[in-house]
């Protein structure tokens, strides 16, 4: 910083008005009056040098905070694939690079050298990827989705430890915590921000370098307790919050809000533990839910949930019928070199064919993909338009047949294991899921109420699904049938494959499936979706609905 910025700052300091000093020419004319200007002086080098020292903290911080970034990012450059494939890891990076770089920012804006890189950064925006809110509030989620479906003890998230293994390069901090409350509280989940703000403040406890205020954790706590229906303890919190800050107007105002709750509870308007009325927040949130096609949600999801963590099992009397044997139809390649091939279930008949795409194959379909990738979407059902989804978070792109020999061979491949024409199928699509990455059950066919589903195709609907495993997945990742209690465990160069539609066409229901949230690790899929148009004699029309 220049001199006259250093010495601006110091008279703003201390609260002297330069230009009625400098305009009144009575200071030089008596000594007594020069002999004060010792004391100006005193209070002038105290306030410099607490400025400096002030800026040397600063200073000091943001050198001590790049170190350990600087020490992470080595860390991480060794082996980004196992590094990033940790969700707290990958969490904490985006975490950096949003809140964690806000407050760098405000240090280097102190300055004009300061500035003066930031404005090169900003200048370099072709080349770098700065995550942002949204972005943040994702990985967020992520984590929350993570914790449900794999049973995640809060705690020990936070310390890193997934699955009774250490996987995080260090712990949660009570400001991580924080943070991950404050985005599940902006996402109207309060149960979660309760989860992550009781830890935050644990952590708070023990932190010899506070990393977040303690008026803020309470602050939000509190409400969020209220919002689960736990008035009294809403208004406990909120109480500490105003023993630490008594000044505080929006918790004094919420105190008051929850001692009029209380005194309605007390009155026996709102049953205890019920959730409390929408007006808090006034964000109108209403849920009108058919009461069976809940229930039904719910059973599929305890199922879809279960499966994820590898404890559905497929009824005795299906797994006694599994088989494994070696494939040499019907495409005559197969009669060279047969594909071993293991049956999972009956009906509907799902097979894993092992070793059926070269390393090769797959380096080249990820390196053709990954420039192309963008963000996957779903049809909606009403509209027939594609959009995105939080129920489906990964990239995808398109691979044409003609684009690589290496592409043109996996559809032949297809084609020979499954008998089916591929001149009409989709294109191959490739797929990398991201932090938490998954896809709910859903169906591959669409459904009779599905508005103008493949249209555009001309090539009716997907009668088969072929899906490429192109790398193993650490934990967590399986692709699941929940009304089956089947679950497929990625296998880097195997594939499975089943039918969607029955032979008379109409859309086999059990066949309902989904990509459970990567836990630890990173996700590689391709799958060719077959469709009707082009398999009149591969696969006849029947009104058996057992025909094959």
């Amino acid at each position: 910083m220049p001199c006259v910025s250093v010495m601006w700052t110091v008279w703003w300091l201390l609260g002297f008005a330069v230009v009625g000093i400098a305009s009144s020419g009575e200071v030089y004319t008596s000594m007594i009056d020069v002999g004060r200007l010792l004391t100006t002086e005193g209070e002038m080098i105290r306030a410099v040098e607490n400025y400096i020292l002030a800026q040397e903290e600063k200073l000091q911080k943001l050198k001590r905070d790049m170190i350990e970034m600087e020490r992470v990012h080595d860390e991480a450059s060794r082996s980004p694939d196992a590094f990033l494939g940790n969700p707290i890891n990958a969490y904490l990076l985006v975490k950096r690079l949003t809140v964690d770089w806000a407050d760098i920012q405000n240090v280097l804006t102190a300055d004009d050298v300061g500035q003066a890189m930031l404005n090169n950064l900003t200048n370099m925006a072709d080349l770098l990827r700065w995550p942002d809110e949204e972005d943040l509030n994702g990985a967020a989620t992520a984590l929350m989705r993570l914790q449900d479906t794999y049973n995640l003890d809060t705690a020990q998230l936070a310390r890193g430890y997934i699955n009774g293994k250490k996987q995080a390069y260090r712990e949660l901090t009570a400001g991580d915590c924080f943070e991950l409350g404050r985005q599940s509280y902006n996402s109207g989940d309060h149960y979660h921000t309760t989860l992550w703000m009781n830890e935050a403040l644990n952590r708070f406890e023990t932190e010899g370098n506070k990393t977040v205020d303690r008026a803020d954790i309470l602050e939000y706590l509190a409400f969020s307790t209220y919002m689960q229906g736990n008035v009294r303890q809403a208004l406990k919190l909120t109480n500490e919050l105003l023993v630490d800050k008594p000044n505080h107007q929006r918790a004094y105002g919420n105190k008051i809000y929850y001692e009029e709750a209380l005194q309605k509870q007390q009155a026996g308007r709102v049953r205890d533990g019920e959730s409390m009325d929408v007006e808090a927040v006034e964000k109108g949130y209403t849920v009108a839910e058919d009461s069976e096609v809940a229930d039904s949600w719910q059973k599929e999801r305890r199922a879809y949930e279960k499966l994820c963590r590898g404890e559905g099992k497929v009824p005795k009397n299906i797994a006694s019928k599994v088989v494994c044997y070696y494939q040499h139809g019907p495409g005559k390649s197969l009669q060279i070199a047969p594909v071993k091939a293991e049956v999972m279930y009956i009906h509907p008949t799902i097979i894993i064919y092992h070793d059926v795409i070269s390393e090769k194959e797959m380096s080249v379909v990820k390196e053709m993909a990954t420039p192309r990738f963008k963000r996957a979407t779903v049809q909606n059902y009403k509209t027939g338009e594609l959009e995105t989804a939080s129920y489906r978070i990964s990239k995808s792109a398109w691979l044409k047949h003609d684009e690589s020999e290496d592409v043109a061979r996996i559809n032949t491949r297809i084609e020979d294991i499954t008998g089916l024409n591929v001149d009409t199928a989709e294109e191959l699509q490739v797929a990398n899921y991201g932090l938490g990455g998954h896809y709910e059950p859903h169906f591959d066919f669409a459904r009779r109420e599905e508005k103008d589903a493949f249209k555009s195709l001309g090539t009716g609907n997907r009668i088969a699904t072929f899906l490429f495993y192109m790398s193993d997945v650490e934990a967590g990742g399986a692709t699941v049938f929940p009304h089956l209690g089947l679950s497929l465990w990625p296998e880097k160069g195997a594939a499975a494959f089943w039918h969607n539609l029955y032979p008379n066409g109409e859309g086999d229901l059990l066949t309902r499936h989904a990509a459970c949230p990567v836990l630890v690790g990173t996700k590689w899929v391709s799958n060719k979706w077959i469709h009707e148009r082009g398999q009149e004699f591969r696969r006849p029309c029947s009104l058996d609905i057992n025909a094959k």
